[in-house]
């Protein structure tokens, strides 16, 4: 029933901010307890968790990541959304939004829905 779909531009410049929003649909990004994540793949590379938003708002972040990404919201359109800053050629991948059901299970790359993935080239 839940439903997610990626969106954004799929050609970044490096040294720009990789822009990405997820519209979910069949529930809502605010139901208690379900986390929001992004998840990303490398071509030829396994999964990376990046980050989550809670239903509450609290935001979790991979500390590899930490400094360059930001998680939001926007509760209105049901929607959640990536900023990964300072991009480089090695952020080129198949970003995907998916829901977990606790922070572990995020965390553990454990997922009961996903996007399709969106794929996104880092290149000038």
């Amino acid at each position: 029933q839940v439903q997610l779909q990626e969106s954004g531009p799929g050609l970044v410049k490096p040294s720009q901010t990789l822009s990405l929003t997820c519209t979910v649909s069949g529930g809502s990004v605010t139901t208690s307890y379900y986390y929001w994540n992004w998840i990303r793949q490398p071509p030829g590379k396994g999964l990376e968790w990046m980050g989550a938003i809670a239903w509450d708002g609290s935001t979790y972040y991979s500390p590899s990541l930490k400094s360059r990404t930001s998680i939001s919201r926007d509760t209105s359109k049901n929607q959640f959304s990536l900023q990964l800053s300072s991009v480089t050629p090695e952020d080129t991948a198949v970003y995907h939004c998916a829901r977990a059901s606790d922070l572990r299970a995020a965390t553990d790359e454990r997922y009961d829905y996903w996007g399709q993935g969106t794929q996104v080239t880092v290149s000038s």
